[in-house]
């Protein structure tokens, strides 16, 4: 007979948990510093007390949902192997080449493993060529092929990158933002292979067939436990819906009397510059500094790989790509968080210069 655990365990399991999850937010509330969603909101706030001005927080507009897979992946010409007389290639390598493309498996690959057939036949079909010249028909055959194949290399590799399950994680929006303390080997690894994969992919470019396409599966791993795009875009807006909240509540005291008069200092003049100093330029400055740090060493890398084959990119992701990668232009996400960032400065250092106590004054 199996024995299976009392009521009362369970209640008390239940219990130890509620217990552990009360005392988790509790130190949470105590400490508003260490999540950059509770420090954000506690600079809101303690910006309106110290100005003696009401507020209540406004909610942060959500960051789009990454486009799904299936408006992604473009549709692969296919290479019509009723015109090649596959059976007399038995003199070349091409022929073991495209029957694993016919064979069942070869039907079914995935987006990367399309890519590397398509550069491997590429490859023997230019190494076919030279034994073909007793067949000029066989030889004109295979090279409108291998030409086919080159011209729908574009889209071979966008699938390849863009049209894959493994580059979802990486823009999910399910892991908040950008942590106050990121890991920066992780962020250092998505960087080292981007850059390796520009490498390959302009060597490609310039009709260089002999590339190592081997580290795609490690890089698209990678991708898969990583979240750093999406948690960079959720930073990018949760700071620019701040600061513009900060910048206003400013703005209205000083549309109101000065916090100074003839620039001499007064006991709410030091609480403000204190809560100033003390929460935005120790801790929300760091912060920002942080996500600008990630923006400048991702957004570009990641920009170009959508950009270089700009001319196969699906409608769907041009909305996408536009506000969340490009980093000027009216929709752009990093161009809003620009502004916001000048803005929020700006009505600081005219608040503060009321008093003398304007930073870098």
């Amino acid at each position: 007979m199996t024995a299976t655990g009392s009521p009362w365990s369970n209640k008390t399991a239940m219990i130890r948990f509620l217990a552990i999850l009360a005392l988790a937010l509790l130190a949470s509330a105590c400490q508003p510093f260490s999540e950059p969603a509770s420090m954000l909101d506690t600079y809101v706030e303690r910006v309106a007390r110290v100005l003696d001005v009401n507020h209540e927080l406004r909610d942060v507009p959500p960051v789009a949902l990454f486009p799904r897979r299936r408006t992604r992946r473009l549709e692969v010409p296919e290479l019509d192997m009723d015109m090649l007389d596959f059976l007399s290639l038995h003199r070349c390598r091409l022929q073991e080449v495209v029957g694993e493309r016919n064979s069942g498996l070869g039907r079914v690959m995935q987006p990367v493993n399309v890519l590397r057939y398509d550069v491997r036949f590429i490859r023997a079909a230019a190494d076919c060529l030279p034994k073909l010249g007793d067949d000029p028909a066989l030889a004109s055959q295979v090279r409108q092929a291998r030409n086919a194949k080159i011209d729908g290399l574009s889209i071979s590799t966008w699938n390849a990158i863009w049209g894959t399950e493994a580059i979802e994680p990486l823009f999910t929006r399910t892991r908040g933002p950008l942590p106050i303390q990121p890991d920066r080997e992780e962020t250092r690894r998505l960087v080292g292979h981007l850059e390796r994969l520009h490498q390959q992919l302009d060597r490609l470019a310039s009709g260089q067939w002999q590339v190592d396409l081997t580290f795609l599966g490690e890089m698209q791993q990678q991708w898969q436990n990583s979240h750093r795009l999406g948690q960079l875009f959720l930073s990018a807006r949760l700071l620019t819906t701040r600061l513009n909240e900060a910048a206003d509540l400013v703005e209205q005291r000083l549309s109101g009397a000065p916090l100074c008069l003839n620039k001499k200092t007064n006991p709410q003049a030091d609480i403000v510059r204190k809560m100033f100093f003390s929460v935005y330029a120790e801790k929300v400055q760091s912060y920002m500094a942080t996500v600008d740090r990630n923006r400048r060493q991702l957004l570009p890398p990641v920009r170009r790989l959508a950009e270089r084959h700009e001319t196969v990119m699906p409608h769907s992701l041009r909305p996408y790509v536009a506000r969340y990668l490009a980093e000027s232009g009216s929709d752009s996400l990093w161009q809003s968080l620009d502004r916001a960032t000048t803005r929020h400065t700006q009505v600081w250092q005219e608040l503060l210069a009321q008093c003398g106590m304007r930073p870098g004054g």
